[in-house]
């Protein structure tokens, strides 16, 4: 079998993401990353730093960048468990990744220097308050990068050793990385990653509304879903509408038609990956797709399906 590129999951969240990495996971060939890792796409996270460091360049702004990457990386990620109690840093390799951050920051960072504290409480220029304040504070000054290509190699060497130090222990040679807000980032996925595939699950809306007013984290009435998920489908197609994707390693498929046809949807999924079929122990099932079916009454579904308009036929539906 021939190596397939890295994989993208991506999806409006509450659409199959999950159980569609779970199983390019499952193959011989693919190694899924077990959690979100985040640190891509979110606020904070390497695509603002990208921009802080080139197009949005000025001190202020690279060391803010720079000052939220760090927290990210050695602060939220670490303290971040899956429901197995796991960190990213745990199931890519704890030394794998401390010594790829630990490279990170002299490839970013101009030079450092101190700048005198301001006084604090009672305190004046010419002296701190008491005998804990500091006395000055650590400043960074990251590089401007003129191009931004070397910028993104860098970034790219962090992918490499953590995804693909992960994928090697694991005996593969390659990975899949599942956040469903790739879908809303796949420029700089691409552009971080070229030879990425990235593959967008959908789900009907109403279905994939119904299934978010049961997470802690989404809205818990229907129009405070209704005013989440619209912004993030016409954000989607928005976009969708400004580039050709049929030149890019996209690939789009519906949890539905996978649920319907589950083995011939899989030969055809693994056919788009580059690779030969792989009977995974994880499938998609029509049943559980459709256990919220009867979740709105014949009204309030109807008061959804026109909040939602266009939205639904845009996205392959009626």
């Amino acid at each position: 079998m021939s190596s397939p590129s890295p994989v993208f999951v991506a999806g409006t969240g509450r659409s199959g993401t999950s159980r569609l990495a779970d199983i390019i996971g499952e193959h011989p060939l693919i190694h899924r990353i077990p959690m979100e890792t985040r640190f891509l796409v979110d606020p904070g996270g390497l695509r603002d730093l990208a921009d802080a460091l080139t197009d949005r360049y000025d001190p202020i702004v690279g060391e803010d960048a720079l000052h939220r990457l760090t927290e990210f990386l050695t602060v939220r990620v670490p303290g971040r468990r899956d429901d197995r109690g796991k960190t990213v840093p745990e199931l890519v390799g704890q030394e794998r990744y401390r010594d790829a951050v630990h490279r990170l920051w002299p490839q970013l960072i101009a030079c450092t220097y101190d700048e005198p504290a301001p006084a604090e409480g009672f305190g004046n220029a010419d002296r701190p308050a008491g005998p804990f304040a500091p006395l000055s504070r650590r400043r960074v000054l990251p590089r401007y990068f003129r191009d931004r290509g070397e910028l993104i190699t860098i970034l790219r060497g962090l992918i490499d050793a953590l995804f693909g130090g992960a994928a090697a222990d694991a005996g593969k040679p390659t990975w899949c990385e599942k956040t469903p807000f790739n879908l809303l980032c796949m420029e700089f996925l691409w552009e971080l990653v070229p030879e990425a595939t990235i593959v967008h699950i959908t789900r009907h809306p109403v279905s994939v509304l119904a299934s978010h007013l049961a997470q802690p984290w989404a809205p818990p009435t229907v129009d405070g879903a209704l005013a989440y998920l619209t912004a993030v489908y016409h954000r989607w197609l928005t976009w969708k509408d400004t580039v050709d994707l049929t030149g890019r390693r996209y690939v789009e498929v519906k949890a539905e038609d996978l649920a319907a046809d589950w083995p011939g949807q899989r030969r055809a999924l693994f056919a788009r990956l580059g690779v030969e079929d792989f009977a995974t122990r994880s499938t998609f099932q029509a049943q559980k797709l459709a256990h919220r079916d009867d979740q709105f009454d014949a009204g309030t579904r109807r008061r959804i399906e026109e909040a939602f308009g266009a939205i639904i036929p845009a996205m392959g539906y009626e």
